[in-house]
């Protein structure tokens, strides 16, 4: 699965039930461990990178303009957000 994100993009802490295996193929994407989404807190990885995040471990991330990522691992590939409230696809939703 790729990623292209054409604007900075802000990706809040969640986790995956699987290991998650990241590839920059472009730009710059800052990840972070934690659940408190904290941007200095991050590690810049660029191009030609590559980052292990294991199972139900806690992250987030930030892309800047430009940026591919890579993210492959064994599905299914499911996001559980700390914040229930930072789901994309429950926003509005009651």
């Amino acid at each position: 699965m790729r990623f292209r994100y054409s604007g900075k993009a802000r990706i809040p802490p969640h986790w995956h039930p699987t290991d998650e295996h990241l590839t920059i193929l472009t730009g710059t994407f800052r990840l972070g461990v934690g659940e408190r989404g904290d941007e200095s807190a991050t590690t810049a990885l660029g191009p030609g990178a590559y980052a292990f995040v294991a199972a139900k471990m806690a992250h987030y991330a930030w892309a800047e303009a430009g940026t591919t990522v890579q993210a492959h691992g064994i599905g299914p590939f499911v996001i559980n957000y700390v914040n229930p409230a930072d789901d994309p696809n429950k926003a509005g939703k009651k």
